[in-house]
């Protein structure tokens, strides 16, 4: 226990993620693989070999991040985006700004681009992606991806926004100018401000109820009034109003 406790706290002061924030029996399990799968049989043992090894400290901080999304995740909550939290959104207004949090590998800012280019055209948007892992920042500006991520995605979009080739799809860039990529951690960063849409799904799972408290304090305070949060079809919030929050559907959470 000593071992993995002094490992978070080494990584905390090397990287400033925390990860006692995280569930420690997930987290802890993970972690754990990846250490053995290496050949270490302790935990200081991997952190001295990250001292000298930046690629080994940069699959760590990949594991640690849950790089696991595709485009049109849930597409019936996307329905309900398109049909009843966009139209609220831009009642009195011409631009929006939407911030997608833990973006990972891109396919959610880029799911909200093809949505607003498709249904809102005249709207001016600036999506703000962020996320914690370089690695996924790196293949979310690059914007290619295989045939799994495009799964839930109709063929037409697939036809309309992407060009295929080496085996992937790759978005056109007419999307990209719409999207802002930039690192941030949740947990320590500051918070970008006036957003009327944050869109942050099936990342806070992973968190302690410390963290998740925390995060969505945050939230709230980026919200502009009446802006909406969209969470992950895991992560219902039992106690909006404790955040001045309100249920607006479900899954979607209304800045009073």
């Amino acid at each position: 226990m000593a071992d993995y406790e002094q490992f978070v706290s080494q990584m905390h002061k090397k990287t400033g993620i925390d990860l006692s924030l995280y569930k420690e029996q997930q987290m802890r399990r993970r972690l754990t693989s990846l250490r053995n799968k290496r050949g270490f049989r302790t935990f200081n043992d991997y952190y001295a070999s990250m001292e000298k090894d930046d690629g080994m400290l940069e699959e760590l901080v990949d594991r640690m991040t849950i790089n696991v999304t595709e485009f049109y995740r849930n597409p019936r909550r996307w329905d309900v985006l398109r049909d009843k939290v966009i139209p609220a959104l831009i009642e009195n207004k011409r631009q929006i700004n939407i911030w997608s949090a833990a973006c990972s590998t891109g396919e959610e800012p880029y799911s909200l681009a093809i949505l607003l280019r498709e249904h809102f055209p005249q709207l001016k948007v600036n999506i703000l992606a962020t996320d914690l892992d370089d690695k996924a920042l790196a293949k979310a500006k690059q914007g290619a991806y295989g045939e799994q991520s495009l799964k839930a995605l109709p063929s037409e979009k697939k036809a309309k926004y992407f060009t295929f080739e080496n085996n992937k799809y790759n978005i056109k860039n007419e999307l990209k100018p719409m999207i802002t990529f930039k690192k941030h951690n949740l947990l320590k960063d500051p918070y970008p401000k006036n957003m009327d849409l944050i869109v942050c799904r099936n990342v806070l799972i992973y968190f302690t109820d410390e963290a998740k408290d925390y995060v969505y304090q945050n939230f709230s305070k980026s919200l502009v009034d009446k802006g909406i949060l969209f969470v992950g079809s895991t992560e219902q919030i039992f106690n909006p109003d404790t955040y001045g929050l309100a249920l607006f559907d479900t899954f979607f959470y209304e800045k009073k």
